[in-house]
């Protein structure tokens, strides 16, 4: 051990630390500083650890601690209270925090910059926090955030954070002021008295059967407590959401199906001790060859992926009319095959857990994931208990975007601390949450679409296979509604789509914010543009001829009986659009609609719990999960405006304390049906309340509302009117190049239903346009063998502040009926169309129609500072490889 002094925040401190020890660690382990957050150690790439180290700023994950021996430290926990109160109401005022884990670096950052330029330009600003990586926001209301920051610094007003939590007004995000310090703790942060440490073993091959694993080594080594494999599981040691396919740990004898499988999990008295040991664990493996081309998985004779189910997961089939004939019969007809990437998540916060034993048989769970309830079922499945035995709570996570609603590591956190009788947390590094966890699919699309003489669409016919990787997760249903949005926005009398999703030994896709739509998009929209160059139309007017309006068809057949706004954002944007093409500028469009709810004959729940406390608050107990859209909030403020009481009274929480399994946090239903039972649960309170009941009276009084909706047909269903799906949301979206054919602008105009807090929505929407550019332009995660590539940040192509462009987003709102007050959802829409209007901006400046997905190749991607792949030389060594041992 080595010996450094240093000063943090004052205070002299004088640590013992490991030769390997990084700054981060001592920060956070041995001082406790929790603003700090790691979410690439020890890559130095997001931004999260920052710290000023004598006055400068540093990534302290790629920091040595010696390093620091003498130098004096500062974090925000060491800002003074007047600049932290300055920090904490301009993030909030503005409406700078989504999820919230990459914020205290930024605002640390966002100080520093301000003690050296009292009022920079928001070019400056976003240069100074490129170091930064936020998936949430778009970045640009962090800007927004640090101007404010800026003004109250040099003695200007600052708006203050809205406190006003009616529906249609901008209320404060809960807890926008913790979360902006590092206050707010996530999983990570937690810690227990006698707490033991995980580490997990992943399989270093796609392929390959585990033929020995020894332990003998990895036990014995000092400060362990327990080693886990799958002869140490009690209960069903396969888990899924729709399919038990998915194996808890990998057992000698089997076949590990992917790089993320585990084969093993250390429980140890520190992580650095748990890892240590896991390198010990002696695992052989006779390699075979992995299956990693969906086309090649589904020929006879193919090795069998999964052995719970055959290698076509799933095949959606929409038929209506005759597609065949109305082309023969069309004006123009075109055809292309389009091909969208595999995309990695990345949020901010890697995955954790933190179990802790609660005696006479029970476990609490503090989960980050989508749904707490199937969670508990899964874990209490897979330690042989009864469900009521495992309690869950949802620590509010760092970013999820639909990557967190399959199990992680919950379920051997949980065996870690049943075992040992003792509190477990186990958090993956970054390399091990990219190995892990699903993916946006990769879908391969064959399009041929027609229209008549002056523009409208006569036919589509698709055919779609979408990479599902080796685990089901939900990429059937990511298929089904690929299928299901096929035809965009549009009115089609005849439709023809197929889309199957095959298992491979790639690691495994499932949900991700847009879920198959914008796939789906990227087709349909390059079809339509070059239907226009056919007909003679621009891009506009082809949308216009054919956008849905009230009485028509969505492409599964569905008759649209309300809310619907595709022509309503067409109209929002089409002076825009026009104003750009006059001006000469490379000009792209494209619209998108995107369904609220998952529907296809789902039942599905919203379900809350209103509870009077004795201190007069009201808990407000619901099941579905606040990953950083904001849906806490709008709870609320469906609350007050039933109510009447202030928001301020209204506590979230989110745990199993009541009987409120939802599913998951997913289709853009939270907001709709979670929505709809808070405002059914208030009313009750509100008919008490005016009664003459106080809110003191009252204490102890649960008021329940259960609202299920199962009123949706399955895909095929034998009907002339199916009603695939509760709501939908729609979009169009306009892409302006500069001359030089980088993207300067980008004009957003969504249907949201109603705006429930407007600042909140157009967050959203901002959010998803900056990670619907990264899919157009620079994002991608490719594998080789079933191994990504690469394993860091900015090879993975998410954009940075000065990457990103001027963004207006434009909301209209066309009421939704079956939405709470007509709202509906936004958090995945804002994506669907932006990959498609890229394409349409690019064709416009260069002559260059393209296909694949990311167009790289374009003026656009090589303007950008991120994306660039150096894939390993011929004979290298690629990621993570070795042929005996942990491979974590």
């Amino acid at each position: 051990m080595n010996r450094i002094t240093f000063t943090l925040n004052g205070v002299a401190r004088r640590v013992e630390t490991r030769p390997d020890e990084s700054l981060l660690e001592v920060l956070r382990n041995r001082c406790g500083i929790t603003s700090l957050k790691d979410g690439c150690s020890p890559q130095g790439q997001c931004g999260c650890c920052l710290a000023l180290v004598d006055g400068n700023p540093k990534m302290t994950c790629a920091v040595p601690a010696a390093k620091a021996n003498g130098a004096d430290i500062l974090t925000l926990e060491g800002v003074s209270t007047e600049e932290r109160d300055i920090c904490a109401r301009a993030f909030a005022a503005a409406a700078g925090v989504q999820c919230g884990f990459c914020i205290p670096g930024i605002a640390l950052r966002a100080k520093w910059l301000l003690d050296h330029h009292s009022r920079p330009t928001r070019k400056q600003i976003a240069k100074a926090i490129d170091a930064h990586l936020c998936r949430c926001t778009g970045y640009l209301r962090i800007i927004d955030a640090i101007e404010l920051m800026a003004r109250a610094r040099r003695g200007e007003s600052m708006p203050e954070p809205s406190g006003d939590g009616r529906v249609g007004r901008s209320l404060a995000r809960y807890q926008a002021g913790a979360h902006a310090l590092g206050e707010r703790p996530y999983v990570g942060d937690l810690t227990r008295a006698d707490m033991l440490y995980g580490a997990v073993v992943l399989s270093p091959h796609a392929r390959a059967r585990v033929t020995r694993i020894d332990t003998a080594k990895a036990a014995a080594h000092p400060g362990v407590a327990r080693v886990a494999t799958a002869a140490d599981v009690p209960g069903n040691r396969w888990y899924g959401l729709l399919y038990a396919d998915w194996p808890g740990f990998v057992a000698v004898g089997e076949e590990a199906r992917c790089v993320g499988d585990v084969i093993a999990a250390v429980a140890a008295v520190d992580e650095h001790t748990a890892r240590a040991a896991a390198r010990l664990v002696e695992v052989d493996y006779e390699i075979l060859p992995p299956v990693v081309d969906p086309v090649a998985a589904l020929e006879p004779g193919a090795p069998r992926v999964n052995p719970t189910h055959e290698n076509l997961l799933s095949r959606s089939v929409i038929r209506r009319g005759d597609a065949d004939a109305a082309l023969a019969a069309s004006a123009h007809v075109v055809s292309g095959t389009w091909q969208t990437q595999r995309i990695e998540h990345l949020y901010l916060e890697p995955e954790s857990a933190l179990a802790e034993p609660l005696g006479n048989g029970r476990l609490h769970l503090y989960t980050q994931g989508q749904g707490i309830f199937d969670d508990r079922r899964q874990v209490a499945s897979f330690l042989g208990v009864p469900e009521d035995r495992v309690f869950v709570e949802l620590v509010p996570n760092g970013g999820a975007f639909g990557g967190k609603e399959d199990m992680s590591i919950q379920a051997q956190t949980a065996l870690l601390a049943w075992l040992t009788g003792r509190p477990v947390r186990l958090t993956l590094s970054r390399e091990e949450s990219v190995r892990l966890h699903p993916k946006r699919h990769p879908i391969t699309m064959h399009y041929t679409a027609g229209c008549d003489a002056e523009g409208r669409l006569t036919a589509v016919k698709a055919r779609m296979i979408g990479d599902s990787g080796a685990y089901a997760s939900v990429g059937g249903k990511v298929l089904e509604r690929a299928a299901g949005h096929a035809c965009g926005p549009y009115r089609v009398p005849h439709v023809d789509v197929e889309a199957l999703a095959v298992y491979t030994n790639n690691p495994p896709c499932g949900a991700m914010r847009g879920f198959g739509a914008n796939q789906a998009h990227f087709g349909v929209e390059g079809c339509l543009d070059l239907l226009a160059r056919a007909a003679g139309l621009d891009g506009w007017e082809i949308r216009w001829r054919n956008a849905v309006e009230v009485g028509d068809r969505f492409g599964t057949g569905q008759v649209l009986d309300k809310s619907v706004g595709a022509r309503q954002t067409l109209i929002a944007v089409r002076d825009e659009y026009y104003r750009a093409r006059r001006a000469g500028r490379a000009v792209g469009i494209a619209c998108g609609i995107k369904n609220s709810g998952i529907g296809n004959g789902v039942e599905e729940w919203g379900k809350v719990r209103l509870v009077v406390e004795a201190d007069g608050t009201v808990s407000l107990y619901n099941g579905y999960t606040e990953m950083g859209q904001g849906l806490l909030t709008v709870l609320v403020q469906f609350a007050v405006e039933v109510t009447g009481l202030p928001a301020s009274v209204f506590v979230p929480k989110v745990d199993s304390t009541y009987a409120l399994a939802c599913g998951q946090t997913t289709g853009s239903r939270a907001t709709l049906f979670g929505g709809r039972a808070v405002v059914s649960a208030a009313e009750g309170l509100k008919r008490d309340l005016d009664a003459g009941a106080t809110l003191a009276g009252l204490a102890g009084r649960v008021y329940a509302a259960d609202v299920m909706v199962n009123d949706t047909t399955p895909l095929g269903a034998a009907t002339d009117r199916p009603k695939t799906h509760t709501a939908f949301g729609y979009a169009t979206q306009v892409c302006i190049l500069d001359d030089q054919g980088r993207v300067a602008r980008v004009v957003a105009a969504h249907d949201v239903g109603r705006a429930v807090n407007p600042a909140l929505c157009a967050g959203q929407i901002e959010g998803s346009i900056h990670m619907g550019l990264g899919y157009a332009l620079t994002e991608e995660l490719p594998c080789e063998d079933g191994m990504p590539v690469t394993f860091k940040l900015r090879d993975l192509g998410v954009l940075r502040a000065s990457d990103m462009p001027e963004v207006d987003v434009i909301l209209v709102e066309e009421p939704e009926p079956e939405g709470p007050f007509g709202a509906k959802g936004v958090g995945e829409i804002g994506l669907v169309p932006t990959a498609a209007a890229v394409a349409g901006a690019l064709e416009a400046f260069d002559g260059v129609r393209r296909y694949t997905l990311p167009m790289k190749d374009s003026a656009a991607a090589r303007a950008m500072s991120v994306g660039r792949i150096r894939r390993p030389e011929a004979g290298g060594r690629r990621p993570g490889a070795r042929d005996r041992g942990p491979g974590a």
